[in-house]
């Protein structure tokens, strides 16, 4: 985020090198890597040359001179100049040293010292308080570029971070000047222009089931309308810390769109189907209408530059001047000459590049070096990048500064969200059961919480639209697991839905499910083959073609473009772009059809060659569902066959594991090679490696270490497995580490709540988590009232929307002594008085500033 209070060098440097010693009377490694800012600051020691009194008479003057459309009322500037001072003091205490200074950049470094000084601005009023934020940013921007300027150590040891800072202080002084320059006539013509069709192109989105076969049902619905606020949770242990964690206390949970407040690089990854584009069409059309939340206000007169990496995968990243043409935007041939350059260069950009696992792995190297050089070119742009989880190494991005986040499952009231959502768009469908519509949604939420193959599904939107759309289909009768809903899905697509509605002559083709199928297979498997997520019209109509002859029920039906539009209306699972070129409505579609005609080519050397690849996986797990048992036992072993070494042959060993819960019939002898090949394999020694155990699945349960004879650093690691895992059998494995006094551990038991069936985690695990220090986390109403029967407790951390009236009626008054708000509830802090007990307040420094808080409760960030 940009300093928004800027003061110019020329009167910003004379005071600021007053908080730092003169050089010659620093000590003698002063200039060496790594030296405490306490022994550097001018206003500490046993005979400072700068006083608290001085401090706060060059802090005055700092507010005083800001720019005149900025200034504070006169009754505003001395409060703000006190805080001021008492944050800028608070740096000869911290054990921060000059590099680490330089390291965390401008921003995070003033949000370092204001989380020291918890509670100091409190008595300013919030415009006074938004005002003192932003003037620190500026201080400490012109700070870091004088302790570089006098340590040519620092800037050898990071020219990239020295480099971005000079170029922040550039900036600085030509807008603290004459303000952010404005686009010219042309440019400003063609944004507004650009900015309808931004809001108008993805402001539509397709819930997955939900887009009937009916020409006259509407396929998607408005973004407004079905919008739903997903949670993310941050990556790294410094993250956590930033975040308002210890790495004792568990990660909080945000709301994903609030969670990239304060971010200027971000990486986001999440499962298919977790809505990671979703949230991507959000941010563009809420960037587009000038209607960001105050959370992202750093992002406001941006201009969004949707970036879906499908379209440029084999081009490699587009320059700037590229960027429209590369997605087929219909305004790329009319904006000015060097427009998104300038975008750029002016940095108003909001780069949003989804879905990276799009591009083969082979590919991923090249783009991350081209957006390198792209974002160091242009720094100072928003960007945000998406991906799978497992399409790319932990800190992939994190030398170009990208914090990573990934989307958390839905939990049970976003389930009931997404529910209530999906009916109310069906409710304007042109379907005949409209009446019966809230029978079937209360039906689905009542049955969810009851079905463990159910819950384990519905954690993201892609899955429960599935859900809701064959619930609907199937009057309340559902399957369970993934291939059966997916071949549910097929049969009500393909097959049922236009006999059963009676649309019966929209055109000229009759296929039925085998022929359309079939067809679909052929598309999505010759995507597979080239590594592409879209066909041209020319290459679908081509693909089409060679394989007509082969299917005798196409025959009289019209040539290759009369089935493809066939395809196109009828089944629900393509998209057409503007520019013609052709889609699956989602990548596990395509994956699901084009790992049944790989099992039915018998294309298992083909399979087998990619394995280790991330963007294989549901194919590979997919195709041993469909496949016979001498055909699964043949993929399982060639998973586990020798040729690949480090990291490739781990990541097969895996997958192996993990396509044993879809095998239907498989030989003993197979199936327990790969219980003892993998089994010394799930004792991980990072966090990282913890986490990704979590998309093996439930197999892994059964091949984890007793957790009785580990040492707390590896139960801590082993819990963080076994809470990714929505499994039953989890809360068993986890109960045996419920009795441990690590902090750490009871802090990742209590933080795997949300991932398990309410009640049961509550009677099995919660209940029995020494309360000593920890925080327990409430994301919904269900865990709340759990928490409530259990008598409460004393430290609770809000991670999931309540209201004030919620909080009122669930927490037990007299038992609460510490609150911690990792959720922007979004009101007044004045209710907090309705608990006697309570003595602190930590807010996540994230959330924006709280208000009202009564006396006596001590605030912490």
């Amino acid at each position: 985020m940009d300093p928004a209070v800027r003061l110019a060098s020329s009167v910003a440097d004379p005071l600021v090198c007053q908080l730092l010693l003169p050089v010659e009377s620093t000590p003698d490694k002063a200039q060496a890597e790594g030296e405490l800012l306490a022994r550097l600051v001018s206003f500490r020691g046993e005979t400072p040359p700068l006083s608290y009194e001085s401090l706060l008479s060059l802090a005055g003057e700092l507010v005083a001179l800001t720019a005149p459309a900025q200034r504070l009322p006169p009754w505003d500037e001395e409060p703000v100049a006190g805080v001021l001072a008492r944050t800028l003091w608070i740096m000869g205490e911290l054990d921060t040293t000059d590099v680490q200074a330089v390291r965390l950049g401008p921003q995070d470094f003033a949000r370092s010292l204001r989380s020291a000084v918890p509670g100091a601005d409190r008595e300013l009023n919030p415009d006074a308080a938004w005002f003192h934020d932003r003037l620190l940013v500026t201080v400490c921007l012109h700070l870091l570029h004088h302790l570089i300027r006098r340590s040519p150590v620092l800037a050898e040891h990071m020219p990239e971070r020295a480099h971005r800072i000079r170029q922040l202080i550039d900036l600085n002084d030509v807008e603290a000047v004459r303000g952010r320059p404005e686009p010219s006539a042309a440019d400003a013509e063609f944004e507004a222009r650009y900015a309808r069709s931004i809001a108008e192109e993805y402001n539509r989105v397709t819930i997955y089931g939900i887009d009937l076969p009916n020409p006259n049902t509407p396929d998607s619905w408005s973004l407004d309308a079905t919008y739903l606020s997903l949670s993310a949770e941050f990556e790294s242990p410094h993250q956590r810390r930033e975040a308002g964690g210890d790495g004792d206390s568990g990660e909080p949970v945000l709301p994903a769109d609030r969670a990239l407040g304060g971010h200027e690089r971000v990486l986001l990854r999440g499962a298919a189907g977790s809505g990671k584009t979703t949230l991507v069409q959000w941010l563009a059309v809420s960037a587009a209408r000038d209607a960001l939340p105050p959370e992202l206000a750093s992002l406001r007169g941006r201009i969004p530059l949707v970036l879906p990496v499908r379209r440029f995968a084999r081009e490699g990243f587009p320059a700037p001047d590229g960027f429209l043409h590369a997605v087929r935007h219909p305004l790329a041939g009319e904006a000015p000459d060097g427009w998104a350059a300038r975008v750029l260069t002016e940095e108003r950009g909001l780069l949003l590049v989804d879905g990276i696992d799009e591009a083969p792995e082979s590919e991923r190297a090249a783009l991350r070096g081209q957006l390198r050089r792209l974002m160091r070119v242009y720094s100072g742009n928003f960007c945000l990048v998406t991906a799978r989880p497992s399409a790319v190494e932990p800190n992939w991005l994190a030398d170009e500064g990208f914090d990573e986040l990934e989307l958390a499952p839905m939990n049970r009231d976003q389930v009931a969200a997404f529910i209530t959502a999906w009916h109310a768009a069906a409710a304007d469908d042109e379907g005949k059961d409209h009446q019966r519509l809230e029978e079937y949604r209360d039906r689905l939420l009542a049955s969810i919480p009851l079905y463990r193959e159910l819950r384990g599904l519905a954690t993201n939107p892609l899955m429960c639209g599935l859900i809701c759309a064959l619930n609907r289909d199937r009057s309340g009768s559902l399957p369970h697991g993934r291939k059966e809903l997916y071949e549910a899905a097929m049969e009500m697509l393909l097959q049922r839905r236009d006999p059963e509605r009676r649309v019966l002559y929209a055109d000229a083709v009759k296929l039925r499910r085998g022929a359309r199928e079939r067809l679909l297979r052929k598309l999505a498997y010759r995507m597979l083959v080239d590594r592409r997520a879209e066909l041209t019209m020319e290459e679908a109509l081509a693909e089409i073609s060679r394989h007509l002859p082969a299917i005798p029920s196409t025959a009289g039906q019209g040539g290759p473009e009369d089935i493809f539009n066939h395809l196109l209306l009828r089944t629900g699972l393509l998209r057409e772009q503007p520019d013609r070129s052709v889609e699956f409505v989602h990548r596990t579609v395509q994956d699901y059809l084009a790992a049944k005609e790989a099992v039915e080519q018998g294309a298992f050397d083909m399979l087998l060659a990619h394995a280790h690849e991330a963007e294989w996986e549901e194919v590979i797990r997919m195709a041993v569902a469909h496949a016979r048992p001498a055909e699964c036992a043949r993929l399982l072993g060639g998973l586990l066959a020798p040729g690949r070494t480090g990291m490739q042959r781990n990541r097969r060993r895996l997958l192996a594991a993990a396509c044993l819960e879809h095998v239907t019939e498989l030989d003993p002898d197979t199936h327990a090679r790969i219980r003892r090949e993998t089994r010394n394999m799930v004792r991980p020694t990072t966090l990282e490696g913890a986490r990704s155990l979590g998309w093996v699945g439930p197999i892994v349960l059964e091949m984890l270490p007793d957790p009785t004879h580990v040492t707390d650093k590896e139960a801590h690691r082993l819990a963080v497995t076994a809470t990714r895992i929505n499994d039953d059998a989890a809360i068993h494995y986890l109960a045996q580490l419920r009795n441990r006094a690590s902090l750490q551990l009871r802090a990742e038991l209590a933080r795997g709540w949300r991932n398990f069936d309410t009640d049961r985690y509550a009677d099995e695990i919660i209940a029995h988590l020494d309360p000593e220090g920890l925080y327990f986390p409430v994301s919904d109403r269900f865990e709340l009232e759990a928490l409530r029967k259990m008598g409460g407790r004393a430290r609770i951390q809000i991670v999931g929307p309540f209201t004030p009236d919620d909080l009122l009626e669930g927490l037990v008054r007299d038992q609460l002594t510490h609150l911690w708000l990792a959720y922007d509830l979004r009101v007044p802090m004045g209710w907090l008085a309705a608990f006697p007990n309570l003595t602190t307040l930590r807010v996540n420094p994230r959330l924006p500033r709280v208000t009202g808080v009564p006396e006596g409760i001590r605030i912490m960030s």
